[in-house]
């Protein structure tokens, strides 16, 4: 085989690959030192390899390339010092690790589109079961409200204005015989920071209130229908806005609504 035949074959870039087998590089070895065409062959080679290199990854200096290369000369033998290449033969093995690189990266963002796409779908499942959660205690919430409304046993208590919210009203649905208390709050104005409504059952002789709970949580709630304690033998209600936390006794000056049994 010709010097021409020998460099065209693709041998040489086996060679400084390092996928020879060990006599196949001590051949190759031994013809570099006789014949100076290969030798430079080589050179040019290696030189590609350093070029290529450093344009995928700028991080590989070449002190760490020299480094790699005592390595592979422990195991090849003697390394050739590098000089500028100009063979295009070198280039099929490049060329393919390249489009490797290219596939890769494709690849990659793929699976990070891919990934993302899933992230977006499970966070609108999220969402979804959040609304559907939500609407189940919106739907519960009215049944529960016309279930007290329509209830035939409940007595429904007008309270009216009073002097400092005359235009404020509630209604109490009363169950003399469970003694179970709804308060539909929907008249009364929203309690300013730091204050709560506070509901009284009253007997009237001697007047007694009683107090049955507080409309907590009023802002949040859409229907304004709040379950309270249960009141034994009340013969009216009061609602007066009381301090956060509520008070052992109404404050008269805020009495908001007022109704006879």
């Amino acid at each position: 085989m010709s010097t021409s035949e020998y460099i065209s074959s693709g041998i040489l870039e086996f060679y400084v690959y390092g996928l020879l087998s060990e006599s196949e590089n001590e051949t190759i070895a031994q013809l570099a030192k006789e014949n100076t065409e290969v030798q430079q062959e080589i050179i040019e080679i290696e030189n590609a390899i350093i070029d290529l290199s450093s344009s995928f990854s700028p991080v590989l200096s070449l002190k760490n390339f020299e480094a790699i290369k005592e390595k592979l000369a422990l195991k090849q033998g003697k390394t050739i010092a590098l000089k500028p290449d100009s063979n295009k033969s070198k280039y099929w093995g490049w060329a393919a690790a390249a489009v490797l690189l290219l596939t890769s990266g494709l690849q990659y963002m793929r699976i990070n589109e891919t990934q993302f796409d899933m992230a977006n779908i499970e966070n609108e499942k999220i969402k979804l079961q959040e609304s559907l959660v939500n609407s189940e205690i919106k739907n519960q919430q009215t049944e529960d409200k016309l279930s007290v409304l329509m209830d035939a046993n409940n007595s429904v208590v007008s309270l009216v204005g009073q002097t400092v919210a005359p235009k404020a009203f509630a209604k109490v649905y009363y169950n003399k015989n469970t003694q179970t208390v709804y308060v539909d709050a929907t008249g009364l104005p929203e309690p300013p920071e730091g204050k709560v409504y506070q509901v009284w059952a009253l007997k009237l002789n001697p007047l007694t209130p009683t107090s049955i709970g507080l409309l907590a949580d009023f802002k949040g709630d859409d229907h304004k229908l709040f379950a309270v304690d249960k009141a034994s033998g009340a013969e009216a209600f009061g609602i007066t806005l009381e301090p956060a936390g509520g008070s052992k006794s109404p404050t008269l000056e805020q009495l908001y609504t007022l109704g006879k049994v």
